[in-house]
């Protein structure tokens, strides 16, 4: 039985459960980084094997770094995005003129 429901008499409070949400979701991102940091390992010792030059291994290695890095900085990288937008200058159509319908030659 799952330990939330295991006593009727217990009274389950939100925040409770935004800790258990909050813990899960960190968990998850622990072990989507530790599942790309191994397919970067076997990325790079593919790139080895395959080629046997340490050109394309280190490029493998830098590759993998770069996408490394971006997943853990996702957050930062996501706010720098957000900040470089201009919500106003999406907000404001351009003016452009149409064809003049009041003049029947203009149609032709």
């Amino acid at each position: 039985m799952h330990p939330l429901t295991a006593d009727p008499h217990t009274v389950v409070v939100a925040g409770d459960l935004l800790d258990w949400a909050t813990l899960k979701t960190n968990q998850i991102g622990t072990l989507i980084k530790l599942v790309v940091g191994v397919m970067v390992l076997a990325a790079v010792a593919t790139a080895y094997w395959k080629t046997k030059s340490w050109v394309a291994t280190l490029v493998a290695f830098l590759l993998g770094a770069l996408v490394l890095w971006g997943i853990a900085n996702l957050p930062s990288l996501q706010s720098k995005v957000g900040s470089e937008i201009d919500d106003r200058a999406s907000s404001v159509a351009p003016q452009v003129p149409g064809p003049d319908v009041g003049n029947s030659k203009a149609l032709l």
